[in-house]
């Protein structure tokens, strides 16, 4: 019996447990009869995700994997600090290793993007529920494979798409878009204009000490060793992610598809490239538009890292043009106003401020999103508990990463692109079809729909 289907059987009431906002009241007694948890990366979101993990159920944190000796040890102690055994978990520095165990109840996943497919996918095969960053993959068939693998395993899995749980946007869709306030929408223009440094340039150095470069690399082409890439500025690079559409994107893209119950689109045409950040080490495109064609709705994508923000209360964000009235929206809240009328209605984010102490001087939290994520967390424990959909499920996931990585396809290609959801592939073009999943490096093998490793 794996364990998912012993602790479902066992009745530990995950349910009520996630109804709680925090652990108090639970004691090192009981620790062993609570979820058992392991995370891979323990990075910067990593840890962002397990530490809301561990403040809104007793979990016990049994593993604990990266490549990174440093940020594992770290991660260890931060992690004993924090949960209710305070235990230092386990630590492995290769992942199989730690699933080989196959005595995890939940394996959180906050590695690169290049690494998340293989993660995710053996996981579900070791009897774990899972919590995956997003995107999902890197390229089209990553994605596929591991929608397979979750629904082939029966396994219930979240991705970070946590918009989808945060309170103040859960309440705009009801509000304003579900009730008919907003009317129909005719275009949806999605963004990001946060502005970066200028032209970034580092010169190749041998890894640290303790940070097994080859095996960070993994599937991924091997380049030289930049330190950006130790850290959270790997996203620089099109060899492990998709971009700023894959990293910011796909929240905004995804959020969108929510409030206004799409799938895929019938095309997607983008253009873009390193317009004015030229002669740097990133190889991102530093500016990009995007339009995914509903037909009679149009969601335009658009950043620039380059120039100064055009919102300030909504820097990230979507901007929903309807017959009644133009809804924005972002993580720091939402404001509606009602064509030719005063009428605004507005919300604004709860940072939750004194809830959780221990956050306070919790280094590179994104505090607008932390109620987000507990949200998202707790969603999660509800459905392992009845087994059900989560709210970012895998499909989801799939759905709105596939669609960022052809809007990267389709701006290497110039072309529009034309999705056929039920072939999974794209209409009448063998080129782009030859793009929907990357060479691996050896001795890694690409996962295929179906197909057991």
């Amino acid at each position: 019996m794996k364990r998912r289907d012993f602790m479902k059987v066992g009745g530990l009431g995950v349910a009520t447990l996630a109804s709680g906002t925090g652990y108090k009241g639970f004691s090192e007694e009981t620790a062993d009869k609570n979820l058992r948890v392991g995370l891979i990366g323990t990075g910067w979101y990593g840890k962002v995700d397990l530490l809301r993990l561990i403040q809104v159920a007793p979990v016990d944190v049994v593993s604990l994997c990266d490549v990174d000796q440093e940020t594992l040890d770290e991660a260890g102690e931060i992690v004993a600090s924090r949960q209710v055994s305070k235990k230092v978990p386990r630590k492995y520095t290769d992942y199989r290793k730690m699933l080989a165990e196959k005595d995890l109840d939940i394996v959180v996943i906050g590695t690169p993007d290049h690494w998340h497919a293989l993660q995710m996918i053996e996981a579900v095969e070791s009897g774990a529920d899972v919590y995956v960053q997003k995107p999902i993959g890197v390229d089209v068939v990553e994605c596929q494979a591991m929608l397979s693998a979750a629904r082939k395993n029966k396994a219930v899995v979240q991705v970070g798409l946590q918009r989808r749980s945060t309170p103040h946007l859960m309440t705009a869709k009801k509000e304003i878009v579900d009730s008919g306030k907003l009317g129909k929408v005719g275009q949806v223009d999605i963004y990001s204009y946060y502005g970066g440094p200028g032209t970034w340039v580092q010169q190749p150095e041998t890894p640290p000490a303790g940070f097994d470069f080859d095996m960070w690399t993994g599937p991924a082409p091997k380049l030289p060793y930049y330190p950006m890439m130790r850290r959270r500025s790997w996203r620089n690079f099109w060899e492990f992610g998709n971009g700023t559409l894959g990293d910011m994107g796909v929240h905004m893209f995804d959020m969108t598809r929510w409030f206004l119950n799409l799938r895929y689109p019938k095309r997607i045409y983008s253009t873009g490239g390193i317009y004015l950040k030229k002669g740097g080490t990133p190889n991102i495109a530093d500016t990009q538009t995007v339009v995914f064609d509903y037909g009679d709705l149009e969601v335009v994508w658009n950043h620039r890292s380059w120039a100064e923000l055009t919102d300030q209360r909504h820097p990230w964000g979507a901007y929903f043009y309807g017959e009644h009235g133009l809804l924005k929206a972002s993580i720091y809240g939402y404001d509606f106003k009602r064509y030719r009328s005063n009428e605004t209605i507005s919300g604004d984010v709860d940072y939750e401020y004194g809830r959780f102490p221990e956050e306070e001087h919790e280094r590179d939290l994104e505090r607008p999103c932390a109620p987000a994520i507990r949200s998202h967390m707790k969603d999660l424990l509800d459905r392992i508990a009845d087994r059900g959909r989560p709210r970012s499920d895998i499909e989801e996931g799939a759905i709105s990463t596939i669609c960022c990585v052809l809007g990267n396809i389709s701006m290497k290609l110039g072309r529009s692109l034309e999705w056929d959801e039920e072939a999974g592939k794209v209409k009448n073009d063998d080129e782009a079809n030859a793009m929907l999943a990357r060479e691996y490096r050896a001795p890694w093998v690409h996962p295929q729909v179906g197909v057991r490793r």
